[in-house]
C-alpha cells in the first residue's frame, strides 16, 4: 500500500504542474491558429481529468491506510484486553499466596486441619470466577 501510495504521489507531482500550463495553451492567444484550439482544450480536458482521478486515488489511499491502522489499533486493544484478564486471573493466586507466605503466627486457618485446602479452593473458585466473568464478557 505504500508503495502505491508513493507512486501515485510521484503521478501527482509530475501531473499537477501541467494543469495550469494546459488550461493556459486552451486560452486563445494571437498569432497561434484557430484550429489548434479544440486539440488544446481536447489535452487540458485529459489532464484536469487525470489531475481529478490522481487526486481521488491518493484521498482513497489515506482512506484505506487509516482504516488500516484503526483496525490495528483494535486488534492491539483486543491483545491488551486478553493480556490484562489473564494478570488479573494469575494476581489472584499470588495475592493470597503472598499473604500466606508472610509467616504470621496467629491465622486461625493455620492451625485447622483444612485451612491449606481451604485456601487452595479459594484460589482455585476464585481464578475459576474471574476467567468465567472473562470469558462472558469477551476479554478471553
Amino acid at each position: 500500500m505504500y508503495s502505491l501510495k508513493r507512486e501515485v504521489l510521484q503521478f501527482r507531482d509530475a501531473v499537477q504542474p501541467l494543469v495550469p500550463v494546459v488550461q493556459d495553451f486552451a486560452s486563445p492567444h494571437a498569432g497561434w491558429p484557430e484550429e489548434m484550439l479544440p486539440y488544446f482544450r481536447d489535452v487540458a480536458d485529459h489532464t484536469h481529468r487525470t489531475d481529478t482521478e490522481v487526486r481521488s486515488l491518493d484521498e482513497l489511499l489515506n482512506s484505506a491506510r487509516d482504516a488500516h491502522l484503526a483496525r490495528v489499533g483494535t486488534w492491539q486493544n483486543d491483545d491488551m484486553r486478553r493480556i490484562s484478564a489473564w494478570a488479573a486471573i494469575l494476581a489472584t493466586p499470588t495475592l493470597v499466596a503472598g499473604i500466606y507466605g508472610m509467616n504470621f503466627a496467629h491465622m486461625p486457618e493455620l492451625s485447622w486441619t483444612y485451612g491449606y485446602p481451604l485456601a487452595v479452593a479459594v484460589m482455585a473458585g476464585a481464578c475459576a470466577l474471574l476467567h468465567r466473568t472473562f470469558r462472558r464478557n469477551g476479554w478471553l
